[in-house]
């Protein structure tokens, strides 16, 4: 296991909840050396001063004066790392006692470039909420399988390890940095792990207005990588392409798959069949809208349909914001965003 780890946080104006996430670091179990690299991203408050002040030990704060996005940030402060493993954290969670010490075990298996672990969400309150919890929790099993398969395709961004000298520079703008790092990483012929034990906690529910901006920006991110590297859909040039179709991309088509569907059952001529499908539709998506209007209804029946059809709405929308902010893709944060993190 390696002795020395680099702890990065990247953010923006988190001064009210810098000092705690150190000592939430700090408390973490770990035998040997470790410094936490905490970059201010155009920051305009004081988390850069409370960064260095806290009580904490080997704290490094690096700036930048505007704020350019999580992407350079983290380019920025990889580069400053001194030590062979880095663990990437965000702000707004925190971590298990073991978080650290299970997340480095991946790397005792020499063919691990990168790790994710797990990201437990406290349990939303909402019926539509709810219904994306069923989702996480899908998500969370699919990259059990894919790490027992090869590799996790992504890593949780709030919670990640990889090998310091196999850091390839992200793309200008680049959104998915918890996608992209490890796929450049698993490119190169190494393994990405899933460290099931490695856990950290979001206090923040899965609120289905934040969780409907944070998954625009997410499925915005799957068009910017289909543009930033074409390739990796090329079986010859990318082992994981498979993986890579069927857990990111292929989600961006379900939308207007429903669309089509339902526009062909209208068209059809009628038979049995045909009504039947019709009235199984307008009934999912009667369920569905019931329980994104009606929020505290708690009835499953409710919840899955209104997750899924929150989910595919957002999905759609992706692709319209993808078309009109793929210039600027910061621009997604300037009228929502998340106090304390960065792009």
């Amino acid at each position: 296991m390696p002795a020395a780890i680099s702890i990065v946080l990247c953010i923006h104006n988190g001064a009210g909840r810098i000092q705690e996430r150190l000592r939430n670091l700090h408390a973490c179990e770990w035998d040997g050396d470790r410094e936490y690299i905490v970059f201010c991203d155009g920051c305009d408050d004081d988390s850069a001063a409370l960064a260095a002040s806290t009580e904490v030990g080997n704290v490094r704060v690096l700036s930048h004066p505007i704020q350019r996005g999580k992407w350079a940030a983290i380019n920025d402060a990889v580069r400053s790392a001194r030590h062979p493993i880095i663990i990437f954290a965000d702000l707004r969670q925190s971590f298990h006692a073991s978080a650290l010490q299970k997340l480095a075990e991946a790397f005792k298996d020499p063919t691990i470039g990168a790790a994710s672990g797990r990201l437990v969400i406290a349990q939303s309150e909402s019926g539509a909420g709810r219904g994306v919890d069923i989702y996480w929790r899908m998500e969370t099993k699919l990259r059990e399988w894919e790490a027992r398969f090869d590799s996790v395709i992504g890593c949780t961004g709030a919670i990640y390890a990889i090998r310091r000298e196999l850091f390839t520079d992200l793309p200008s703008s680049t959104i998915l940095d918890d996608v992209v790092v490890p796929m450049q990483i698993a490119l190169q012929g190494w393994h990405v792990g899933y460290a099931t034990e490695s856990l950290a906690f979001d206090p923040q529910a899965l609120d289905p207005d934040k969780e409907a901006e944070r998954k625009l920006r997410t499925l915005f991110g799957n068009y910017q990588m289909m543009e930033q590297f074409p390739t990796w859909l090329l079986p010859w040039r990318n082992r994981l392409w498979i993986q890579l179709l069927s857990h990111k991309y292929a989600r961006l088509a379900v939308p207007w798959l429903m669309v089509a569907a339902l526009a062909l059952n209208v068209a059809a001529p009628k038979s049995p069949l045909i009504w039947l499908l019709l009235a199984g539709q307008g009934l999912c998506y009667s369920l569905g809208l019931i329980g994104c209007s009606y929020k505290g209804l708690r009835s499953r029946w409710i919840m899955v349909p209104a997750g899924f059809l929150m989910l595919q709405w957002n999905c759609a929308r992706a692709l319209f914001a993808y078309l009109r902010c793929r210039r600027d893709p910061l621009s997604l944060w300037k009228k929502k965003s998340d106090v304390g993190q960065v792009a």
